[in-house]
C-alpha cells in the first residue's frame, strides 16, 4: 500500500513558526494562496486553517522542485519540506504573523490540483451570497468565515465545561417526536412503518427537558438542533442550534445565575473579555414605557416617552381620539436633529409605515419657534407641558406615533434603534446585558379569538397572579425571563409549572379542553402527577449569539452550511423531490396545490 504523505509528517501549522525557529527544518501542509514568480525564486503563500506561511521555491536549491513548482496555481493542495531562513529586510512583513521568516523547500508534494475558483479566497470577496453558498467548501476557506466557525467552537467547548463544572448532565433527546403546539409550525416526517402518519421535528426540547427533571436527573444540558417551519431573515433559519438547560428546585435568580456564569466563560473564550455580572435587570412593562420593544437596546438613549395625557384634549383630533379609543400617543426627542430635511422625514415615516403605524407626525423646534403642519392645533399651556415632559431644546426634533398601544410601541421602538444607526449613536465594542422579566403570561389573538401563550404553555404563572386566570387572564404575569444583549435576544426561559391541576387549568385558558389536552401532552400532565419537582430552565441562540460576538449582520455567516431565506440549501439543491419508490413506501401521493 502506497502512503500517500511519503516521509512527509506535519510538524507546524501554517501560522506558528517565527523568527525563533530559523534553522530549523519543518514540513507543512495546505493550500496554495497565491503563488508569485519573481525572476527565477518562486513564492507561495501557503494556508491552512492557522494561518499563511510564505514559502520559497529557489532554482539554485533544487532545479527538479523548482520546475514543479511552475505549475503551482491557486488552490492547490501542497506538502512541502524545507528550511526556515529569515526574510530579507526590505521584505519583512509586519503584518502578518509570520512576517519575519520563509520556508526554502527543498521536497514538494501535489497533493491535489483544483480548477479556478468560483471567487477568490479572501475577505473581500465579490461574489453574491447564493453563489458562496453553492460553494460553501469554498467560502468557508476564507479566513472570516474560518474564523467565525472556529470562534463558534470555542464557544461550544466553553459551554460544556462550564456547565459539567457545575454539576450538569449532557443527555440527548429524540429528534422524530410528537407534534404539540408551541407556536411555529412543525416540520413533519412521514412514518413508513405507520403508514398515515408522522413524527414532527422538535422545535425545542422542551417537553422533554421537563421529563427529565421529573425523572430525577436535577441538571440537564443539551447543545441540540431545533426545528421550526418559519418564514426566514437574517437571524433565522429552519434548523438552529440551542444551547438548552433544565433545573430543579430553583427559582429565577438562581437560574440566571448559572446563565450569567454560562455567558461570561463564553465571552472569555471567544473575545477574552471579562464581562461585569450580575447583569441589569428590567420587567416587561418598564420596557415597553420607555424602549417600546421587550429586547431593548441600552446602548444609547433616545427614550419613547408617553404624552397621552397631555393630549387626550387636544385640538388635534388626530391623538386626542386615538386616546379617547383606548389608544396611545408616544414620543421620542431626537436631540440636535432639527436640521432632518424633509425628505429624511418622509424616508423614516415610511419606516414606520412597515410595523403598521399610520403614520409619522413630527415637530422641529427652532430658536425662531416650533415649526410643524401640526403645531397650530396646541395651545400655548400644552406646548409648554410638552417642553417640559420631552425636555425639549432649539435644535431637537420630536416624533410622534399615535395608535393602539402595541402599534405605537412597535412602530417607535423600531425607529428608536433606526435613528440610533443613522445618528451613529452605537459603540460596535459595548455589550449591554440586560434581563427583561415579569412577562405577560399570555396574549389575547385577534384573528383566532382566543387567548395564547406569550412564551410556551409551560410557562408558571406568578403563585399571586393563579386565581386571576379565570376573572382577568391577560392581568397574569409570568415567572419568565429573557436576556437580552444589544437589542437582541439571546436566550429565554422560565420557571415551568410543575403541578399537573394547574398545568391543565393553563391548557384550558388557552382553549385546549381536556380531550385535547390528554391527546396532545397526556404523557407530560401523566408525569406531572407522579411527583414533579419545582424547576426551570433557558435556551439560548447560539447561532444569534455567535453572530454577535463576530460582528456578523447574519447568522448565516456562522453556519456552517446554512440554508438561504426560502429555507433550501444551494450547495446540496435540497429539497429536493422524492422517488416515487420513497413515496409508494410512505403510501404518499404529491399533488399539485392549486394556486
Amino acid at each position: 500500500m502506497t502512503d500517500l504523505l511519503g516521509d512527509l509528517k506535519r510538524t507546524h501549522h501554517c501560522c506558528q513558526l517565527r523568527d525563533t525557529d530559523i534553522n530549523k527544518d519543518v514540513v507543512l501542509m495546505g493550500w496554495v494562496q497565491h503563488r508569485r514568480d519573481h525572476g527565477g525564486v518562486i513564492f507561495v503563500d501557503l494556508r491552512d486553517k492557522e494561518g499563511i506561511t510564505q514559502i520559497v521555491f529557489n532554482p539554485e536549491v533544487s532545479k527538479k522542485i523548482h520546475e514543479k513548482a511552475q505549475k503551482l496555481r491557486n488552490e492547490y493542495v501542497l506538502g512541502v519540506k524545507g528550511k526556515v531562513i529569515a526574510r530579507p529586510d526590505d521584505m519583512l512583513n509586519p503584518n502578518m504573523k509570520t512576517g519575519a521568516i520563509e520556508v526554502l523547500i527543498n521536497e514538494l508534494r501535489i497533493f491535489s490540483r483544483a480548477k479556478t475558483p468560483a471567487f477568490q479566497i479572501e475577505d473581500r470577496v465579490e461574489a453574491s451570497e447564493s453563489i458562496r453558498l453553492q460553494y460553501r467548501y469554498l467560502d468557508l476557506r476564507r479566513p472570516q468565515l474560518k474564523n467565525n466557525i472556529l470562534a463558534r467552537h470555542k464557544a461550544t467547548i466553553a459551554v460544556r465545561n462550564y456547565l459539567d463544572n457545575n454539576g450538569f448532565v449532557d443527555i440527548e433527546t429524540p429528534f422524530l417526536t410528537k407534534s404539540t403546539p408551541e407556536g411555529a409550525r412543525d416540520y413533519l416526517v412521514p412514518s413508513r412503518v405507520n403508514q398515515g402518519e408522522f413524527y414532527a421535528l422538535p422545535q425545542s426540547p422542551q417537553l422533554f427537558k421537563q421529563l427529565l427533571m421529573i425523572a430525577g436527573f436535577d441538571k440537564y444540558y443539551q447543545i441540540v438542533k431545533c426545528f421550526r417551519d418559519e418564514d426566514l431573515r437574517a437571524d433565522r433559519q429552519p434548523e438552529f442550534t440551542q444551547i438548552d438547560m433544565e433545573l430543579s428546585f430553583v427559582e429565577e435568580q438562581q437560574v440566571m445565575e448559572i446563565a450569567e456564569g454560562m455567558i461570561t466563560a463564553i465571552f472569555k473564550k471567544v473575545l477574552d473579555i471579562n464581562l461585569v455580572t450580575p447583569f441589569s435587570q428590567i420587567t416587561y412593562d418598564e420596557a415597553m414605557a420607555r424602549f417600546g420593544l421587550d429586547r431593548p437596546d441600552l446602548r444609547f438613549g433616545l427614550e419613547l416617552c408617553d404624552i397621552s395625557d397631555i393630549v387626550k384634549n387636544a385640538g388635534f383630533k388626530v391623538f386626542a381620539n386615538v386616546v379617547k379609543n383606548g389608544g396611545l400617543v408616544k414620543a421620542i426627542n431626537a436631540k440636535g436633529c432639527a436640521s432632518f430635511t424633509r425628505k429624511q422625514i418622509d424616508e423614516l415615516t415610511d419606516f414606520t409605515a412597515v410595523y403598521k403605524a399610520k403614520g409619522l407626525a413630527w415637530i422641529k423646534i427652532k430658536e425662531e419657534g416650533w415649526q410643524s403642519p401640526i403645531v397650530k392645533f396646541f395651545t400655548d399651556e400644552e406646548k409648554e407641558t410638552l417642553r417640559k415632559r420631552l425636555e425639549l431644546e432649539p435644535g431637537d426634533i420630536v416624533f410622534f406615533v399615535a395608535d393602539q398601544p402595541k402599534i405605537t410601541n412597535e412602530a417607535l421602538g423600531q425607529l428608536r434603534n433606526e435613528l440610533a444607526k443613522r445618528l451613529e449613536l452605537i459603540s460596535d465594542d459595548t455589550y449591554e446585558f440586560t434581563w427583561v422579566t415579569l412577562f405577560p403570561l399570555l396574549e389575547y389573538d385577534e384573528t383566532e379569538k382566543r387567548y395564547q401563550a406569550l412564551h410556551h404553555p409551560f410557562t408558571a404563572p406568578l403563585e399571586e397572579d393563579i386565581e386571576k386566570l379565570s376573572s382577568n387572564p391577560l392581568a397574569v404575569k409570568s415567572r419568565a425571563y429573557d436576556l437580552v444583549l444589544n437589542g437582541i435576544e439571546i436566550g429565554g426561559g422560565s420557571i415551568r409549572i410543575h403541578s399537573a391541576e394547574l398545568q391543565s387549568k393553563v391548557l384550558d385558558c388557552l382553549g385546549i379542553d381536556e380531550t385535547e389536552a390528554n391527546e396532545k401532552f397526556g404523557f407530560l400532565l401523566n408525569a406531572l402527577a407522579s411527583g414533579a419537582p419545582p424547576h426551570g430552565g433557558i435556551a439560548f441562540g447560539l447561532d444569534r449569539l455567535m453572530m454577535l460576538l463576530c460582528k456578523e449582520d447574519s447568522i448565516r455567516n456562522v453556519i456552517a452550511f446554512p440554508k438561504t431565506q426560502k429555507a433550501t440549501c444551494l450547495l446540496t439543491e435540497a429539497p429536493s423531490k422524492a422517488a416515487t419508490a420513497q413515496l409508494q413506501d410512505l403510501a404518499i401521493k404529491v399533488s399539485k396545490i392549486k394556486e
